[in-house]
């Protein structure tokens, strides 16, 4: 089939009007900074965004400020690996934040590896990046929300999770462990008013993708899409925002299939 076309990008609706929001992950061109980027336009009253990359980081920012007027953004270097990095990054973006109403955990890292030929350390380098990172950052954040009884978790995973793809052993087990995570923590959370919910993309085309997989599995990947393209990042961040805003009220545990490849 022909590709559908891209539809326009859709402008803010303040749906998150006087929240604030911590984002990790976010100083690419990927799903993290869109997402900074979405919740700049929905309206947060103060937003801290949170990556590895210090030089980076500290550029996206600013260019956020640039694009979206917003001038109330923090940051702080983190790697999720590191439970003292995580402790310190919720601390501080809780303090400056005056609490946090919505976390975004976007940090994750993929490969592309034959299971015969993967290494320990693979596999372990790519778990704890994006199945005990999110553990981390989700426990840590679970602390300063409870007392409050209100915020709201939205966990980025993959189809992944669920579907088989060669080469992908350690990073679809890592997303499934993100999928039961999420909907284990939830019901934990959901005693305490807070929402823990996930979005599980299939593809979505930035430059970092482009640079580090193979471009004929990325053009077979987007081809079996209903849409016979790969998603935008903003399209994946509209998601993240509904599910941070209020109009998610009642969802607790929910993965999001961002794609119609299911399994």
């Amino acid at each position: 089939m022909n590709p559908q076309p891209i539809p326009p990008y859709v402008g803010g609706h303040r749906l998150l009007e006087g929240k604030s929001a911590l984002v990790t992950a976010c100083a690419g061109g990927g799903i993290g900074f869109a997402t900074a980027k979405r919740f700049a336009e929905e309206g947060v009253r103060s937003l801290f965004m949170s990556d590895i990359h210090p030089r980076r980081l500290d550029e996206a920012v600013a260019k956020i400020k640039a694009e979206t007027g917003l001038q109330r953004i923090y940051s702080r270097v983190c790697d999720v690996t590191r439970q003292d990095q995580v402790d310190a990054l919720v601390d501080e973006a809780d303090g400056v934040l005056a609490g946090t109403d919505v976390l975004f955990n976007n940090a994750g890292l993929g490969g592309q590896k034959a299971l015969v030929e993967m290494t320990d350390d693979e596999w372990l380098k790519v778990i704890d990046v994006s199945l005990n990172g999110t553990f981390r950052m989700t426990r840590a954040m679970m602390k300063k929300m409870m007392p409050r009884g209100k915020g709201a978790i939205i966990n980025n995973s993959s189809v992944l999770g669920w579907r088989a793809q060669k080469e992908q052993a350690h990073y679809a087990a890592a997303k499934a462990g993100v999928n039961a995570l999420t909907r284990c923590a939830a019901l934990e959370a959901a005693e305490h008013g807070i929402r823990i919910n996930a979005v599980s993309p299939s593809i979505a085309m930035h430059d970092f993708l482009k640079k580090t997989a193979d471009e004929g599995l990325l053009a077979r990947l987007a081809e079996r899409e209903a849409f016979g393209r790969p998603a935008e990042v903003w399209e994946m961040s509209n998601i993240v925002v509904f599910l941070a805003s209020d109009y998610a009220s009642y969802l607790v545990g929910e993965v999001i299939s961002a794609s119609s490849q299911h399994a």
